[in-house]
């Protein structure tokens, strides 16, 4: 895709169609960009913060929060505005130094194209995150700003390769913005969505086991074929809760182990709802209502039934304690180990599509004679190579279009990556695994894809996708575990 984004550049040197080409050059050089989205309100500010473990992403209704805004790693923090006519300007910081209490220096949010955030994190080494504003906002404009950033509209690409979907239900708007997104001229599906089931603490009004039934939903969804059409897997995340632990504050603990330390029936009463938590008067505990207002904020009260009650039990005996704890058990983990391994293990394969539509795109839009031949050549991309293969049939047995038993399903899914692109998760073992092992199981499940190969029952469709999976094996085997 280098060597043909190259060409096309030769060829559209000086036109219109140059800068574009510029772009989607420069962009095969960058991180994976990864854009979360979902409906207005649904914790895509906060699910960020969380997964670079700063609080950069403003979450209330700001000017900010109005404009699709990129996060990027960088030496030093800076903010910069792209308008949609004239030049990026450089916005000053907010009153606490950062970007939450910033604003658009003057300009309105309808004539900012987008902000790019510089900011030194390893979370953004791999992959630029993009927040936008909610989809079903109170204003058709800010849809139309997630929709036209996210989707190819107008013939051009789109500017995330993935997409990180927020839902909290199955809602009409959440379909219709997936298979938008899914519907390109690589037939693009699930296998660069992940959903979440955001705010998973709320799900059954905060109880105790909410994170378990939260679990249970989420796996409801999975196995829903609707769902499977439109992303890779779903992942319960209590956003608020992860952003919290990933920044918690020494003082914060410190009011939380005042909170255990007070009678235990009052604590219970005061925890009932929020109302009663914020203002209800204890005058032996040393929290005033407006602290335990700026704890709500911070934890939400599952959040802080929760480290109460690690508190009572031991496990969280000091900050450090209390935010790993918190961080486990509210689903970010998985998310990132889901990112790294569907997303950031399939960097390149990504990015080398969003340039084949960057290019295509451009061909389409000026069709010169000297072009030509390039869809000629990104067409025998599309279909020659074998990463882009994986992708389709992944994409395709995840939709049900190919006729395999439920055995095969899972086989075919895990050997094509759909689990982890890592060979021990292609092949379901351990990652310790000895290669001697992982050579045995390649092998056993190379000659299983043979046979239905050249089984003379199997359907047309069936041999053309069994061959393709004899190809992965035989890269496991040779290219991935040495010479067999």
């Amino acid at each position: 895709m280098r060597g043909l984004v190259q060409q096309a550049m030769d060829i559209y040197a000086g036109g219109p169609a140059q800068p574009g080409l510029q772009a989607a050059a420069a962009r095969l050089e960058e991180p994976l960009r990864v854009a979360i989205a979902g409906r207005i309100k649904s914790g895509k500010s906060t699910l960020l913060n969380a997964l670079v473990g700063q609080e950069l992403a403003a979450t209330d209704a700001g000017e900010c929060t109005r404009v699709v805004t990129w996060y990027r790693d960088g030496h030093t923090y800076r903010v910069m505005a792209h308008p949609r006519q004239g030049p990026p300007r450089q916005l000053p910081p907010g009153p606490s130094g950062g970007l939450l209490d910033s604003d658009l220096g003057g300009m309105r949010a309808q004539d900012v194209e987008r902000l790019v955030v510089d900011w030194p994190s390893p979370a953004l080494k791999t992959m630029t995150l993009i927040d936008t504003p909610g989809m079903d906002s109170l204003t058709t404009e800010l849809s139309r700003r997630t929709e036209s950033a996210l989707t190819e509209q107008g013939g051009g690409p789109s500017a995330a390769d993935a997409v990180v979907y927020l839902m909290r239900h199955i809602h009409t708007s959440d379909v219709r913005f997936l298979e938008t997104f899914r519907d390109d001229p690589t037939e693009r599906r699930p296998i660069n969505t992940l959903g979440v089931l955001a705010r998973a603490d709320e799900v059954g009004h905060g109880r105790p086991e909410a994170l378990e039934s939260a679990a249970r939903v989420a796996e409801r969804y999975r196995v829903d074929p609707r769902v499977q059409a439109l992303c890779q897997t779903v992942i319960p995340v209590a956003g608020l809760l992860a952003s919290t632990a990933a920044t918690l504050r020494e003082d914060e603990f410190r009011a939380i182990e005042r909170l255990a330390e007070a009678p235990e029936d009052d604590v219970e009463q005061m925890l009932l709802t929020a109302d009663r938590f914020a203002n209800r008067e204890m005058p032996d505990l040393d929290l005033s209502p407006a602290r335990r207002a700026a704890l709500l904020d911070r934890f939400g009260l599952f959040g802080i039934r929760l480290s109460v009650r690690l508190r009572y039990t031991g496990v969280a005996g000091t900050a450090g304690a209390l935010s790993r704890e918190l961080l486990t058990r509210s689903g970010l983990q998985p998310l990132r180990e889901a990112l790294l391994s569907r997303f950031a293990g399939r960097a390149e394969v990504l990015k080398a599509r969003s340039a084949l539509l960057a290019v295509e795109a451009t061909i389409r839009r000026y069709p010169v004679p000297a072009a030509q031949h390039l869809l000629h050549d990104l067409e025998i991309v599309t279909s020659g190579a074998h990463e882009f293969a994986e992708v389709r049939l992944l994409d395709g047995i995840r939709v049900g279009s190919l006729m395999l038993t439920d055995t095969e399903r899972e086989s075919a899914e895990r050997l094509l990556g759909g689990g982890g692109v890592e060979v021990w998760q292609r092949l379901g073992v351990e990652p310790d695994t000895p290669a001697s092992e992982m050579q045995r199981v390649a092998r056993a499940a190379l000659a299983q894809w043979q046979r239905r190969a050249e089984h003379p029952a199997s359907a047309r469709d069936v041999r053309q996708a069994a061959r393709v999976l004899v190809r992965t094996c035989e890269g496991l085997l040779v290219g991935a575990l040495g010479s067999w």
